[in-house]
């Protein structure tokens, strides 16, 4: 009888581990695609507690439309330059997640020294103009390790779902984190607002070490190195007039250039010229964040059916035509309208760029196209608002009443320009479906139906 008891317990000792090591257990690139949205959540709260909150610190810093131009043109351009060397020291380190760790911290201690530039005097505007540099590089470092890392962790059939998944997702966080940090600083107004900017910065940094512990639990793929997969940026720049990948990249830079000339000044627009408080002021600009989250996961799943330069060729010409609606009303209510148009605009055209070059490059070979891709876009961001803050300056009348819309005019007509005679000879490099633009268009505002939905409910 006891030997019959301690069988049937062994017996169900036995099937109950059997039944255990048969259930699927998550593999590594399952658990750090979930690390990597704990890694995302604390970093789009730490973004929203910084990034549309730069410019205005620097006006209470004293700063003026000058100040504004070099805070949007020196970061973009010095994160761009020090790409140059990022897939080379992932290289010499033998490993992107490293790299990625060692500059992620750096970047959450640059969040400390911003705020005591207040007490810097004369030196104050243009102490934090530098720091933010050094808080902007460090992240933009990490960011062709960080892509190639995550585009070897997911399928390439899935990517634009995937990447629109999770950006709606931080974007929501990024939302919600932007509206609290602009609560605080409307309740500090009434009695000292820089103490809301410490409040805010502060929160900041304890966010980015959230996210910095998230990315040190990350998987990486190894990845082999050859010689023959190194190219030089000069070697790049060569192969324009060969290469699909290089005149895509020309054609991003050339519009981002055209963008970034107006882009800064609409915070000064709003703030200075327009008297709008910290509350409408982020409600506008969040609008455009706010139609990004609700469109992005949308426009990733017809790029992966239509092809993003189908995508991209769309919305090129829809933000082409926004700095002109800026023109026509300056009610608060329309601006709103006018964001909510943009961040659906702009939520298909970043997402659709990214993810062309993630289907364009090969894995040895991603990091430094990242690279060099972020490397010429953000040059010509940085030479866009330095040629915008020169033109601010010298262009103070206007007819339509702000000196500002002078250079909001410019913009708009560089960007038609591009958008519709300079497209370049740009082909899709994965099999896609044929769809016409207006149809493209059309499925995206829900007005007719399209294949690329019933696909997604047959995989529910």
């Amino acid at each position: 009888m006891r030997k019959c008891v301690e069988s049937r317990a062994l017996e169900h000792s036995w099937a109950k581990d059997k039944k255990i090591s048969i259930m699927p257990q998550p593999s590594r690139n399952d658990k750090s695609l979930r690390y990597s949205i704990g890694d995302g959540v604390f970093a789009s709260l730490m973004n929203g507690f910084t990034l549309d909150y730069f410019t205005p610190f620097l006006l209470l810093l004293g700063g003026g439309a000058r100040h504004v131009g070099f805070l949007s043109a020196l970061p973009n351009l010095f994160s761009s330059l020090i790409q140059l060397k990022s897939a080379d020291i992932a290289e010499k380190m033998r490993s992107r997640k490293r790299l990625i760790n060692i500059f992620v911290l750096i970047q959450a201690l640059m969040l400390i020294p911003m705020v005591m530039t207040f007490k810097l005097g004369e030196f104050k505007a243009a102490s934090f103009i530098a720091i933010v540099v050094l808080f902007t590089s460090c992240g933009a470092f990490v960011a062709p390790a960080w892509g190639s890392l995550m585009a070897d962790l997911i399928k390439d059939t899935r990517r634009g779902e995937y990447f629109g998944w999770r950006n709606k997702i931080l974007g929501f966080v990024a939302i919600g984190s932007s509206f609290l940090a602009g609560f605080i600083l409307h309740a500090a107004e009434r009695y000292d607002v820089f103490w809301g900017f410490a409040a805010i910065f502060g929160a900041a940094f304890i966010f980015r070490l959230v996210s910095w512990r998230y990315l040190r639990k990350m998987h990486e793929p190894e990845l082999v190195h050859r010689e023959e997969d190194y190219f030089s940026i000069f070697d790049f720049i060569q192969r324009a007039n060969t290469s699909n990948f290089a005149r895509f990249v020309f054609f991003v830079s050339i519009m981002k250039f055209c963008v970034n000339i107006a882009s800064p000044f609409f915070a000064v627009l709003m703030l200075r010229d327009l008297k709008f408080g910290y509350i409408t002021y982020i409600a506008i600009t969040l609008a455009a964040t706010l139609a990004t989250n609700l469109t992005i996961k949308r426009w990733g799943m017809h790029g992966d059916k239509v092809g993003n330069l189908k995508v991209i060729r769309l919305t090129s010409k829809l933000v082409a035509f926004l700095p002109l609606l800026w023109v026509v009303n300056q009610n608060p209510a329309y601006l709103f309208c006018v964001q909510v148009f943009a961040g659906f605009a702009w939520a298909g055209f970043n997402l659709s760029a990214s993810n062309f070059i993630y289907d364009s490059s090969t894995p040895a070979k991603r990091t430094r196209c990242i690279a060099y891709y972020n490397v010429l876009t953000g040059v010509s961001l940085g030479i866009g608002a330095l040629a915008g803050g020169f033109l601010a300056q010298k262009m103070t009348l206007s007819m339509f009443g702000f000196g500002l819309f002078n250079i909001i005019l410019l913009s708009a007509a560089l960007r038609l320009l591009v958008a519709f005679f300079m497209q370049f000879d740009l082909k899709e490099v994965r099999q896609v479906e044929k769809i016409k633009t207006h149809q493209l268009f059309l499925s995206m505002l829900k007005l007719k139906p399209a294949a690329v939905e019933r696909d997604a409910d047959l995989r529910k």
